[in-house]
């Protein structure tokens, strides 16, 4: 545990979080009403999105339980979901971006509001919202209790401060501040990933080519596993399949990234970042995975001793083995901080942005002028980020199995969403009643899956949840429209 950081390490951490601020109040300074505020002008370059996106789907969770995954019994073999992402993310390139680049649009379910009618729109908003801030409440717990541990802060400190200098920075600054943060954020956890590679390395007792015999000895270099096991989420199968559902859902319906393809300056090049998002989140994982698998031949071959959660074991390495008062710890602190950041503030500024688009914005018969629409969307903004903040504290009371268990809950949409989108996009009889029903019997499964199967000791993987939630709101959704079938939305 460290309670108190080394004069260097301290200073980076912390110029790196006030860079963060800074960034925000330079980026502000060219919001004057709420389109620049949330979506940037829609003038933001391909590459700054493409960063954005990769750090906002990568978690404190993300950077500890991967290589915590390889570290266990998975070893590189995690990789293979990855794989199903690049051909997840290159249908959400010709299918869903066309969609959305089709008019002026604010959120994703405008979209859906156009085909189906103002209930979906606002049903598939608001669950947006629920999961998407349940979840990442939950993160952000997550997070406060790493930095917890490495700092000794009290618990609520950890929580009230990287929800505070998200919130201001993201309040200040809008979707400019959130991508351009989320680009400098992922610079530093990748280098500060690329920098631990190195680290243990030196630290194993043989160095590479040690490490080079016990990854062929413990299989823990295997890639690819062919036999499909429903319960297993690590085989190809899971990875392709399972893979590819999953990101199309939460990279193709999900309003927090689809706010950052309306940013861009053109359909093409938001098409771009998306692809090349996958690439990039490959590699990343690798990256992770092969710190992994160097941390399980570290504690197997040094004789140290290593903690009992598979999730702890890169946090413990920081905490004991890293060099002191070099900057490399701090940076590794300000790593973790910022994958924690970057999905808090990218949270914030996609649910304000729903739901003033989605719930307020309708209700006038008159649009409110320039100034109004910026000043609720940034009390939105801060609203939205005591909410997280507050669950975030909340769920200290809580049993590790109820966290995951909601987590798992909040991942519930990508799914959901997916079947409704594709009731909308792949057929025209479905209405507005087949895919609310569909959506909630997409949902009774999934919770079915998760709480009454396993008592049967029916395993089902994770990765295969969205494939089954879309899949069966499709589904239902098009017997539905065979007895009521669609009526034309005005």
């Amino acid at each position: 545990m460290i309670a108190n950081l080394g004069n260097i390490d301290a200073a980076v951490m912390i110029s790196l979080l006030l860079a963060a601020i800074v960034i925000g109040f330079w980026s502000g300074r060219k919001n004057n009403d709420a389109e620049s505020y949330l979506l940037g002008g829609r003038s933001l370059p391909w590459w700054a999105i493409l960063g954005s996106i990769v750090a906002t789907e990568t978690s404190t969770a993300t950077v500890l339980s991967i290589p915590g995954a390889a570290y266990g019994e998975v070893g590189m073999r995690w990789i293979q979901i990855a794989m199903g992402y690049v051909l997840g993310r290159g249908i959400v390139v010709r299918v869903f971006l066309p969609l959305y680049f089709q008019g002026k649009l604010f959120t994703a379910y405008q979209v859906l509001e156009k085909r189906f009618g103002g209930a979906t729109r606002i049903a598939a908003s608001l669950l947006f919202l629920v999961t998407r801030n349940l979840g990442d409440g939950l993160r952000l717990f997550l997070a406060g209790l790493v930095v917890h541990t490495l700092l000794g802060w009290p618990f609520e400190v950890c929580v009230l401060v990287m929800g505070i200098i998200t919130i201001i920075y993201t309040v200040f600054g809008g979707l400019r501040s959130v991508v351009w943060n989320d680009c400098i954020q992922f610079v530093i956890y990748m280098l500060g990933g690329a920098a631990s590679v190195f680290i243990i390395a030196n630290n194993i007792p043989g160095g590479w080519t040690e490490l080079s015999e016990f990854a062929q000895a413990t299989g823990k270099d295997r890639i690819f596993e062919f036999q499909f096991t429903l319960s297993d989420p690590y085989n190809i199968w899971a990875g392709l399949i399972g893979g590819a559902f999953l990101t199309i859902g939460t990279h193709g319906t999900d309003h927090m990234m689809v706010q950052r393809y309306l940013s861009a300056r053109s359909e093409r090049e938001a098409g771009r970042a998306v692809f090349l998002s996958s690439l990039v989140v490959l590699f990343q994982f690798a990256l992770f995975l092969f710190i992994g698998v160097e941390l399980a031949c570290f504690y197997s071959q040094s004789g140290n001793v290593a903690p009992g959660e598979a999730d702890q074991v890169f946090a413990d390495f920081i905490v004991h083995h890293f060099p002191k008062n070099t900057g490399l710890i701090g940076l590794m602190l300000a790593a973790i901080l910022s994958a924690a950041m970057s999905t808090l503030s990218s949270s914030l500024n996609a649910s304000a942005s729903a739901f003033w688009n989605d719930f307020c914005l309708p209700t006038f018969k008159q649009p409110p002028g320039p100034r109004t629409q910026l000043n609720s969307t940034r009390g939105l903004t801060v609203a939205f980020g005591l909410i997280q903040v507050g669950i975030g504290m909340w769920a200290i009371n809580l049993d590790a199995t109820v966290v995951r268990s909601a987590l798992t809950i909040a991942g519930y949409s990508a799914g959901l969403l997916l079947g409704v989108f594709s009731l909308g996009v792949l057929t025209t009889r479905a209405g507005q009643a087949s895919a609310l029903i569909g959506a909630g019997f997409g949902l009774a499964t999934l919770l079915a899956i998760q709480f009454v199967l396993p008592s049967y000791d029916w395993n089902i993987a994770w990765p295969w949840l969205a494939f089954i939630g879309s899949i069966t709101t499709f589904a239902v959704g098009q017997v539905v429209a065979i007895f009521l079938p669609a009526k034309s939305v005005s």
